[in-house]
């Protein structure tokens, strides 16, 4: 299956930890991820594993179709560094795997953003350019909600 690579590196006013806390919330993600409208059937049952079904709205040709797509969170805590990890299974075969990694940098924090999609060839262009979308916004929407300033 054809694949595509994302990547974004960005800084964040405000302690690593405050950000992990921030990226390990589902609920956070509505809004921190623009076409994300919903978040349900949260679990935390599982020491360090999130599990939940976020919807994703997506507008075409005026059209809205609610987008219902099982998330599943890893988060990784090594010295100097934490990570929140994930997989997102879409209908449609569209595939994502992504990773926040997070260290100290002058004061705040160093993000760097990478997704894994892949996709049916019909639909990956499409799927990466939304996915694109929503990596920038996402990089100054965590920016603005955590230190009040937009992301570098």
């Amino acid at each position: 299956m054809p694949a595509r690579v994302l990547t974004n590196t960005f800084h964040v006013d405000a302690a690593p930890e405050e950000v992990f806390a921030h990226l390990t919330t589902p609920e956070n993600y509505i809004g921190l991820s623009p076409l994300v409208v919903a978040v349900r059937d949260v679990d935390l049952s599982e020491p360090g594993v999130v599990r939940y079904t976020s919807i994703e709205r997506f507008r075409f040709l005026g059209l809205k179709y609610d987008n219902p797509i099982a998330v599943t969170l890893l988060t990784e805590r090594r010295p100097g560094k934490l990570s929140v990890r994930g997989q997102v299974d879409s209908p449609g075969g569209v595939r994502m795997g992504y990773r926040f990694d997070l260290s100290p940098e002058d004061g705040g924090t160093r993000v760097d953003d990478r997704l894994d999609l892949s996709a049916p060839w019909l639909v990956l262009g499409f799927a990466a350019g939304q996915a694109r979308k929503v990596q920038l916004a996402r990089a100054r929407i965590l920016a603005e909600r955590l230190s009040g300033r937009a992301a570098s």
